[in-house]
């Protein structure tokens, strides 16, 4: 099995071919580094990154996510405040991974 572990935005994800993740709203395609990737026996650990590994991916079109509620209260005073977001989302389908 084949699968790399990638750092997008300083977060980390395991990926394998024909995989689709969601990752925090990209805005340019620099941002994807190479941490390790294992072939069936073999494995290459970066130090920091793999430099020779490339990860051929697909961007798709920005979606939005689950709205998320924030809702501060203070007791006895009164004091209600209500703030609501949706994250952004950029959709990757992993097509490739070689070393």
């Amino acid at each position: 099995m084949k699968y790399a572990i990638i750092k997008i935005s300083g977060k980390q994800y395991k990926v394998s071919e024909g995989e689709k993740i969601l990752v925090d709203k990209l805005v340019s395609d620099g941002e994807i580094a190479t941490l390790l990737v294992r072939d069936g026996e073999k494995v290459e650990i970066g130090k920091p990154f793999v430099e020779k590994a490339k990860i051929a991916f697909k961007k798709e079109e920005t979606v939005k996510g689950k709205k998320i509620d924030v809702f501060k209260y203070k007791a006895k005073s009164r004091y209600r405040k209500h703030i609501g977001f949706r994250p952004l989302y950029t959709p990757l389908v992993i097509e490739k991974i070689s070393s």
